[in-house]
């Protein structure tokens, strides 16, 4: 960690020094036990992602402790939000791959990697399921270790899955399987929605682990429609994600009310700079009409 004088990053400082280095840089700290409080309670590494945001040559403008502390509690709210649409979407392509599977190449159809178009890739997915049964506890696999020796249909298996196996999955499906569900449930090609999920499984492994979304770019990005270059919407962008999650959910009122919910938390926080995660003034009518 940062010392005062900055000269030796791995001398550990107390709460008090913290303090100190913050208000050396005219971060405005009015109430030092309110300061010294979120300190105990945030990691000064994390809470420094969010002091960045107001950096200036070393220092932090006119920003306070509080206006820091803002930002960390709407990346977290903003977090939860994001986190419940993103499970309606991994379990909704639990199902259209497990389905399709299931039609075209029978209940055991998964082990075969013909099935798929890389043979490593497909012993990956097999490894994943093998742990994902050796790690769980549910009654339905122990159901069938002993009524099917051990024998799990993909529509079983496939519940086992995280979202980065899912998203693999999908890529290593045969095009033309790729092309059928994102055609029959989103109107689109495979190769869009390969890009959507592989962007959202590096999403959603961010919220889980609690990582910033406010101020960040995308490491992983979606690839996007013609019109949204036309709307001025960036790829590396958060917003250019939530879009991709519109699209992807199926709930359209759900996704309504996600909207709705979010235009809220947003007018909570004065703090919040919407630059910042890559939205355009018009934000709100882009995503009603995703």
């Amino acid at each position: 960690m940062e010392s005062i004088k900055g000269k030796d990053i791995n001398k550990p400082t107390t709460f008090k020094e913290q303090i100190e280095l913050l208000k050396s840089r005219n971060l405005l700290i009015p109430n030092e036990e309110e300061a010294i409080n979120i300190l105990q309670r945030i990691n000064y590494y994390r809470l420094t992602g969010y002091i960045l945001t107001y950096k200036e040559e070393e220092r932090y403008g006119s920003a306070s402790i509080h206006d820091v502390y803002a930002l960390y509690l709407f990346d977290k709210e903003l977090r939860n939000l994001i986190s419940s649409l993103l499970e309606d979407i991994e379990i909704a392509f639990r199902t259209h791959i497990s389905y399709l599977i299931a039609r075209q190449y029978g209940a055991l159809g998964y082990k075969d990697h013909k099935n798929f178009k890389n043979e490593k890739y497909h012993a990956d997915m097999l490894r994943d399921f093998e742990n994902g049964i050796n790690r769980s506890n549910e009654a339905f696999v122990e159901h069938h270790r002993k009524k099917y020796d051990g024998e799990f249909p993909i529509w079983v298996v496939i519940e086992l899955t995280t979202f980065g196996v899912l998203s693999k999955m999908y890529s290593n499906l045969m095009d033309k399987d790729q092309d059928k569900i994102a055609n029959e449930y989103y109107n689109t090609r495979g190769d869009y929605v390969r890009s959507w999920l592989y962007s959202l499984s590096y999403l959603r492994n961010t919220c889980a682990h609690y990582g910033r979304l406010y101020n960040q770019k995308s490491v992983i990005t979606p690839k996007l429609f013609k019109s949204d270059n036309k709307l001025q919407i960036r790829n590396d962008t958060l917003f250019a994600n939530i879009c991709v999650m519109g699209r992807l959910l199926m709930d359209k009122d759900e996704w309504n009310r996600f909207v709705t919910n979010l235009a809220v938390l947003i007018g909570q926080y004065s703090v919040v700079d919407i630059e910042r995660i890559g939205f355009p003034k018009s934000w709100e009518n882009i995503l009603r009409h995703v």
